[in-house]
């Protein structure tokens, strides 16, 4: 199994053991939980997108999908 894979079994598995407790492991366990997606989405942004100098989007080439941006 993937490191990453690892990762998300663990972040899913402090979600939900932290449901419901009340003490603020599940607010805690959600803000690491987003901050894993925003890394994923970081390195996929950094993938597709090649901005200009003022980090504007770039055109679209063709047959390039939208939804990767």
């Amino acid at each position: 199994m993937s490191s990453d894979t690892e990762k998300h079994h663990a972040l899913l598995s402090g979600l939900k053991s932290a449901i419901g407790k009340g003490d603020g492991s599940f607010e805690q366990a959600v803000t690491s939980a987003f901050e894993h997606v925003f890394k994923h989405l970081d390195r996929l942004n950094s993938h597709v997108s090649v901005g200009g100098r003022d980090g504007e989007d770039r055109p679209l080439q063709d047959g390039e999908s939208s939804t990767l941006r």
